[in-house]
């Protein structure tokens, strides 16, 4: 099936259809890999964003330090296909988790967030009974009121870490989400930097105390070029870049989009009103509605579960019952996790398949 797909232009792809141009991502990869060339911070970018190995595979190739995961799951489908160097940018907590993440130590070098004193003791327990090291970074809670623990607390927890059996204190983490997406830069640098002022504080303070903080890792795609430039900040875990989505594309228009979603006019039912086969299940709405491309005077103004309905000025109402349309997706990541694969394009037809791996592997 995927064979019969090579070679055909984008409008004969059967629909909803998520397609990557690939002369787009490859320039999104080269040019982050450009601006941390410069610098002595790493980039290790996340890829819950893409869920794709192969994706993954060319931004190490690109000079990319590692990468980093949301989940377990997704850490153990990005080591299945080869990659090691592996950051769980969040808490394992669990028996059955823990047991998971202490076999991945035995093929991958996982490294994962700790915020809590009793998960430490649990994550040692495992790790020294099957003989493996886990790193481990202390997550310092830097403004965005999620996980982590405030500046001060991060000493104690991490010569606890120090001091427990099977795990390496390998430094600190703090994610300054409350600040991607404001707008205007002066405002989101200052915001970024005041919470890398916070994790800059808590390394100081780890290392009074005796301990090595190889590692400080910060940052998003919103605030890479200021946080990968901040004193002290080791690595930056930004990953919308490689396929960007409208939400972001207005915090670092720098970045061109490679992610859009095919769809069908499947109806026509008013002259001011046409129907696509794209909603909500093949695309994501919670930062707005999609965007439209190359076709003035159309609007996306609701989304059902399997409709999109469609708003069409004059310009726009010669549209027609089977025609394509392109949507650009307000959030990539949460679309992306909605499909299976991505149609990979070069000039307008489909030069490969790559499967979407990681998708739904939220465990």
């Amino acid at each position: 099936m995927e064979e019969k797909l090579l070679g055909i232009p984008k409008e004969e792809i059967d629909t909803p259809a998520l397609l990557l141009d690939l002369d787009v991502l490859e320039a999104n990869i080269k040019r982050i890999a450009d601006f941390f060339a410069l610098l002595p911070t790493h980039l290790r970018p996340h890829i819950k964003t893409h869920k794709c190995p192969r994706i993954a595979k060319m931004q190490i190739a690109s000079g990319a330090k590692g990468i980093t995961c949301a989940t377990l799951a997704e850490a153990e489908v990005m080591a299945a296909s080869g990659i090691k160097d592996i950051l769980i940018a969040n808490q394992i907590v669990g028996e059955k988790k823990i047991h998971r993440l202490v076999q991945l130590a035995r093929t991958a070098q996982p490294i994962v967030a700790v915020d809590n004193g009793e998960n430490v003791s649990c994550l040692s327990k495992e790790a020294n009974r099957f003989g493996v090291e886990i790193g481990s970074l202390v997550e310092v809670d830097v403004g965005m009121g999620r996980c982590g623990v405030e500046p001060e607390v991060a000493t104690a927890l991490a010569e606890r870490i120090a001091d427990s059996p099977g795990l390496k204190f390998s430094g600190l983490m703090g994610y300054e989400g409350h600040t991607v997406f404001i707008e205007d830069f002066a405002e989101r640098k200052a915001a970024a930097e005041a919470a890398m002022r916070l994790l800059s504080k808590a390394k100081q303070e780890v290392e009074k105390a005796g301990l090595e903080v190889e590692i400080v890792s910060a940052g998003g795609i919103g605030t890479y070029s200021i946080t990968g430039k901040f004193p002290g900040v080791t690595e930056v875990q930004a990953g919308s870049y490689a396929t960007m989505d409208a939400k972001y594309k207005k915090i670092v228009p720098e970045f061109d989009c490679a992610l859009t979603l095919l769809a069908t006019v499947i109806s026509r039912p008013r002259p001011n009103v046409a129907i696509t086969d794209c909603g909500m299940k093949a695309i994501t709405h919670e930062f707005g509605l999609p965007e439209i491309l190359a076709l003035p005077g159309a609007k996306v103004v609701k989304l059902s579960e399997e409709h999109g309905k469609l708003e069409l000025s004059s310009k726009a109402r010669s549209l027609k019952v089977g025609q394509k349309i392109s949507l650009l997706p307000t959030h990539g990541c949460t679309t992306i996790n909605l499909h299976h694969q991505f149609h990979c394009l070069r000039q307008g037809k489909v030069e490969s398949i790559w499967p979407i791996a990681a998708r739904a592997r939220f465990r």
